[in-house]
């Protein structure tokens, strides 16, 4: 790992714990937890190869795998990837900081189509890591690919910022939107997602 994440640092002991037991608990009641996929879903071509940086518990990558998707799960806390590979067996979960992602030496060398950063990721990474995350991860996507980024808009990170990085990841915006159900985007949106991609040339 290169620096500890907020989710180490800014959170409570058994946090983990917690958060696994919350979305098993949330699952268990049917409640819906696939917007995310729905939207990469509509995105990409049929069997696509998906990366799910940041994956926590796997519901999103699971939910894109039972679309028919190839998905690899990449997180930094080894709990909630032991959690993934517990519930949601077919995809491959895998420990990893986003901020220094190396999948080939995982032996997961061919690029994706797209990846989703989902679930307040960004906000949670290491500070100062933003633009290498987003340009590790920009650098394991093909060209023309895209990466669909998620995060709430007052969690100290500024979609200027954001902005800023994606452009220097090499990375454009084409898309963005105030929830994953694409209601549009506002300026005082309380959430953005943003649909980037990488240019084919």
């Amino acid at each position: 790992m290169s620096k500890p994440t907020r989710w180490v640092t800014e959170t409570k002991p058994g946090h983990s714990q917690w958060y696994i037991d919350r979305f098993r608990r949330l699952a268990a009641e049917g409640a819906d937890l696939a917007g995310e996929a729905r939207l990469l879903d509509a995105l990409v071509p049929p069997g696509a190869r998906i990366l799910d940086a940041g994956s926590g518990t796997g519901r999103v990558g699971a939910a894109l795998a039972a679309r028919g998707h190839a998905v690899v799960g990449v997180d930094a806390d080894p709990a909630l990837v032991e959690a993934a590979r517990a519930d949601h067996p077919g995809p491959r979960w895998l420990v990893g900081d986003l901020a220094v992602l190396d999948l080939a030496a995982q032996d997961e060398a061919e690029p994706f189509d797209a990846a989703v950063i989902a679930g307040n990721v960004m906000a949670f990474v290491a500070p100062g890591t933003e633009r290498a995350v987003l340009t590790r991860v920009a650098a394991h996507v093909r060209p023309d690919g895209i990466v669909v980024v998620g995060f709430g808009t007052d969690r100290g990170y500024p979609l200027t910022d954001f902005d800023a990085d994606a452009v220097a990841a090499g990375l454009r915006l084409e898309h963005r939107f105030a929830t994953w159900d694409l209601r549009p985007w506002r300026d005082d949106a309380g959430f953005a997602i943003s649909v980037l991609r990488r240019p084919a040339g």
